[in-house]
């Protein structure tokens, strides 16, 4: 009786090994790799549409509780004005009329490769 356990416990553990080298093997060939990218291109997409279709449905939500009709076409309420910078907007920073890249004290200026030119 001993031997019988030992011989189906070494028998499971054979089959169990050869099934996950076979496994292993195929997942190394060039046509198990493109399966497995097949699989992740899959995932990823199916995860972005339930996104997607999440963040729908949470809008029409809030469109229908704020009592918004969604026509096509955004609008600005009477009398506002378009701000590009954010200007004037309480929480916002309005970005420089001309912004120079050259006044960012980590940026090397003009002078800086003048004098590394002068220099070598």
């Amino acid at each position: 009786m001993n031997r019988a356990v030992w011989f189906a416990a070494g028998t499971g553990v054979g089959v169990y090994a050869v099934v996950r080298a076979r496994r292993l093997a195929e997942a190394l060939t060039p046509d198990g790799a493109r399966d497995r990218l097949a699989g992740l291109r899959l995932g990823a997409r199916l995860m972005a549409e339930e996104f997607t279709a999440g963040a729908a449905e949470r809008d029409a939500e809030l469109r229908d509780r704020l009592g918004l009709v969604p026509h096509g076409v955004p609008e600005l309420a009477a009398g506002a004005t378009p701000r590009a910078t954010g200007a004037g907007v309480p929480g916002t920073i309005a970005a420089p009329e001309h912004p120079d890249r050259h006044s960012h004290p980590r940026s090397p200026g003009a002078g800086d490769r003048a004098t590394e030119e002068g220099t070598s």
